[in-house]
């Protein structure tokens, strides 16, 4: 009975001893993330409810339009939007979108775009709202056309004008703010688009321009929500979610043949979603701070360091810690600290910022792991000692 009982256990512990390091097998090392959900940091970790979903889909086939039309749906419920589908990240969320706001669904226009002839080939945005990422909707061969006011915006509206774009984030840098930019689309019939990629939590951010009225509106699967890294979030008018899956895999001939979404990510990014709108939000807000506060109070003891507690407006909006020096009498720059704790033991990556001398560096709570606050403040104040 005792060998029948522990062979459980035995069985277990065999299967944990048998999956390999892969990142030691490929000379790779793990890092602590105080830098927050930055691609280049491969942003948050997976739900566990995820993972499991990306196992339990891994042993089943599936007409993926029929998938996509069901996943689509329940994420749409979630939201509160008309229709909802699971694109390659918020990136490709911008392409697909786009793509989908110029072809609708005529066959032709799907085949030949980036060549737009006989399609609308103009995007409206806000000066202040132009940021990397809008060369995705570049991709579609579209031209940008900048504007500052109300008025500009209104004048810039013409037969080309296929769609305006709105980066959530810029909200307070532009002139024409998101309830007055949705009300001009409506009232000149020209689709609105906001990009809310990395602008969760809190919730809202992704909920409010649903309500709002945005056309469409996309958001970065594998940050805030913590679902798969290469899925996202593309919800609004029914007609255009519809347009922009026929301009995405599976369909062959289309701009975002390459946006391909398995079957597992698109289940793990419902159940990523799910997840994120049920889990308790304050007791999360809590925790971040109790991480913030704990690296406050070491690095507090560390003679002339100015360590303070802050919120970033808007995008990656979770408690952060930034931490100041004068660089001359430690001869030390914000940029030699970061390096340091780059190339130590374990890694640690800060925000990645290009700091100016006295700007400090930025810490991010929200993906250290349990224990991990202590040991970025710990190397800190090995840096930047002696204590007080």
């Amino acid at each position: 009975m005792q060998t029948a009982g522990a062979l459980p256990l035995a069985g277990a512990a065999s299967a944990a001893e048998a999956t390999p390091d892969y990142l030691a097998q490929l000379g790779v090392a793990p890092i602590i993330n105080a830098a927050g959900v930055y691609t280049m940091m491969t942003a948050s970790l997976m739900r566990p409810e995820c993972v499991r979903a990306i196992a339990a889909m891994s042993t089943k086939f599936v007409r993926l339009d029929e998938l996509h039309d069901a996943v689509g749906k329940k994420i749409a419920k979630l939201l509160g939007a008309e229709a909802a589908m699971v694109p390659s990240g918020a990136a490709a969320a911008l392409t697909v979108g786009t793509a989908g706001v110029l072809t609708g669904t005529n066959p032709d226009f799907i085949q030949r775009i980036p060549d737009l002839t006989g399609m609308k080939t103009e995007v409206i945005i806000q000066k202040s709202h132009r940021f990397p990422y809008d060369h995705m909707v570049r991709n579609c061969g579209v031209k940008l056309v900048e504007v500052e006011t109300r008025e500009q915006l209104v004048k810039a509206i013409g037969p080309q004008t296929a769609m305006l774009l709105f980066l959530n984030k810029a909200d307070h840098l532009g002139q024409v703010k998101m309830k007055e930019f949705v009300a001009i689309g409506k009232q000149y019939k020209v689709p609105t688009f906001n990009d809310a990629a990395a602008d969760v939590p809190p919730v809202e951010n992704l909920l409010n321009p649903i309500k709002l009225g945005f056309d469409l509106v996309c958001c970065s699967g594998g940050k805030g929500i913590r679902g798969p890294q290469s899925a996202g979030l593309l919800a609004g008018r029914a007609d255009l979610i519809r347009a922009a899956r026929l301009n995405t895999s599976p369909n062959s001939d289309t701009i975002g043949r390459c946006c391909k979404v398995n079957k597992e990510e698109m289940v793990s990014m419902m159940v990523a979603l799910e997840s994120f709108l049920n889990e308790d939000h304050k007791a999360l807000w809590k925790e971040w701070e109790t991480r913030v506060e704990t690296m406050r109070r070491t690095l507090s003891r560390v003679r002339g360091l100015k360590a303070t507690p802050f919120v970033p407006e808007i995008a990656n909006s979770v408690p952060h810690l930034r931490v100041q020096w004068d660089g001359k009498k430690l001869g030390l720059t914000e940029l030699d600290v970061m390096k340091q704790l780059r190339e130590g033991q374990p890694s640690i990556e800060l925000v990645p910022t290009n700091p100016k001398p006295g700007e400090g560096v930025e810490i991010a709570s929200w993906m250290l792991q349990p224990g991990e606050a202590e040991i970025v403040a710990g190397r800190m104040e090995e840096i930047l000692g002696p204590k007080a």
